[in-house]
């Protein structure tokens, strides 16, 4: 399995902050100047943001709110020798950029406004056939104001008001992001850190296509040569819970018997690193070492006991979702191991159904990045048992998300993972996924770039498995191929088992 730097994977919440911005970036240059030694984002010199199929990757600038500052242009693209480095754009389609973007993050911050969504737009209806594949930009070089128009083309046209459903736009983005996926996957059957080996080989099951089993067999098999019922590894609860939900759908699609003794290592391992007394306390964690069983009783963490930063929200999430896929298999899951995580979401989930960093909530109504919140809505709803105060605890965990879909691209560790899980988890209500598709849909623009793949887009923190690893790319192609593919309910995560 490819080694990659997992540190990063930790879901950290932050303070609110006093302003709105689709990024929050700094004077340090943060974000602007990490980079990459890998893939096709190598040649750019900085993670700026994508400008959709353009070619363009572009800064938000400090002293110019509402207007976009040019990085990079690539080779070939529509703005390749029309748009320079360091042009500044100033609007599109004759319509002058005018809301300015706010940096920062919390609650008053999220969501993308300004330049990102006002370029969004234009471009979006560029590619419909209305405008005929023509955007005009205002920009302004060496202080002077000119018009420049791109042929951005109608290959794909605009989202449907209903993408991904019934949208003939994400029907073909899927067609090419699957076989980019499949094509990515490296030898071994991995293809790179835990959230790309949850949401590659899902994305391949969920598309409904059997040619692409083999691979997706190929990358459970590493699960299974790479995990066991002991392991004292760095950071491994990550990847073992990464192995459980990809093992258990592969299972419930194939029903294939091999699999069942792999994962019942997985099950026996995780029921280990489960916290659940004191005496798995090792000599010197990190941080919040409890004072007696009542505090993270039942949750995961970075590693067994206490190790790193304790139990957290975001992985016990997961493990409540890997025990009730594996029960689902025929796994004899201990339900009182299991009811143990499933209390330890509950208690830090707000009133309004927000889950906190851990097992204690910050507010009563607060909210920030969804995806522990996400998380626990599918744990909550694939649960096996039957009662309705699980579907009852899905249904408001979705519908907070539906609440404040504006979170979506503005994570913390792994942008990614939270992405995935926050949009999974609103598919458990539909008017509250149709909310955050609706909301977002300026980053699904801008995200994409001119050679049909998806790009990770600047955050407001940096996640060097997702990006500086070569991952750019295979990370954002595989979370928008698995959220456009949730449509087709061939997943237990997205409803197959409600069919």
């Amino acid at each position: 399995m490819r080694r990659i730097a997992l540190g990063s994977l930790l879901l950290v919440l932050s303070v609110a902050s006093p302003a709105r911005a689709p990024v929050h970036y700094h004077d340090s240059g943060a974000p602007w100047k990490h980079t990459t030694k890998k893939g096709p984002d190598a040649v750019v010199g900085g993670w700026y943001y994508n400008l959709g199929v353009t070619g363009l990757r572009a800064i938000l600038l400090k002293d110019r709110p509402t207007h976009l500052g040019v990085k990079y242009v690539f080779e070939g693209s529509p703005a390749y020798g029309k748009v320079k480095v360091d042009d500044i754009i100033t609007g599109a389609n004759g319509k002058p950029f005018v809301v300015p973007h706010r940096n920062g993050y919390g609650e008053k911050v999220f969501g993308g406004h300004g330049p990102t969504t006002d370029f969004a737009v234009a471009l979006d209806a560029s590619q419909g056939r209305r405008l005929k594949g023509r955007l005009a930009l205002d920009l302004e070089r060496d202080g002077k104001p000119r018009r420049v128009t791109l042929n951005v083309g109608t290959k794909y046209g605009s989202y449907g008001k209903t993408f991904p459903f019934e949208c003939r736009k994400s029907d073909l983005i899927l067609k090419e992001l699957y076989a980019y996926i499949a094509k990515a996957q490296g030898d071994d059957g991995s293809w790179g850190a835990p959230q790309h080996n949850t949401f590659a080989p899902l994305a391949l099951l969920a598309s409904g296509n059997k040619a692409y089993l083999p691979l997706v067999k190929k990358n459970v098999q590493m699960h299974a040569r790479t995990t066991k019922a002991r392991d004292k590894s760095w950071l491994i609860n990550w990847r073992y819970m990464a192995a459980a939900i990809v093992m258990s759908e592969y299972y419930l699609a194939t029903g294939e018997k091999w699999v069942l003794p792999e994962l019942q290592e997985v099950y026996d391992f995780l029921t280990t690193t489960q916290y659940t007394d004191m005496s798995q306390i090792v000599k010197s964690p990190s941080h919040n070492q409890p004072k007696d069983n009542k505090r993270a009783h039942g949750g995961w963490g970075h590693n067994p006991g206490f190790e790193g930063y304790g139990p957290i929200a975001m992985l016990t999430g997961q493990g409540a979702l890997a025990l009730a896929m594996m029960h689902r298999c025929g796994i004899k899951v201990d339900r009182t191991l299991h009811e143990k995580a499933y209390a330890f979401v509950a208690r830090g989930t707000g009133r309004n159904g927000y889950v906190w960093y851990a097992d204690i909530p910050s507010k009563a109504d607060g909210w920030a990045d969804m995806g522990r919140t996400g998380a626990a809505a599918l744990a909550n709803a694939l649960c096996p048992y039957g009662e309705p105060r699980f579907k009852k605890r899905a249904l408001l965990h979705a519908r907070v998300i539906g609440e404040h879909p504006e979170t979506f691209p503005d994570t913390h560790g792994s942008p990614i993972m939270g992405m995935g899980y926050t949009a999974l988890g609103a598919f458990v209500h539909r008017p509250s996924f149709r909310k955050l598709m609706d909301s977002n849909r300026w980053w699904f623009t801008l995200a994409q770039c001119v050679d049909g793949t998806f790009y990770f887009q600047p955050n407001r923190d940096y996640n060097a498995s997702d990006f500086t690893s070569g991952a750019s790319r295979i990370s954002a192609s595989a979370v928008v191929a698995l959220i456009f593919s949730a449509k087709n309910k061939n997943l237990y995560l997205t409803g197959a088992h409600r069919k």
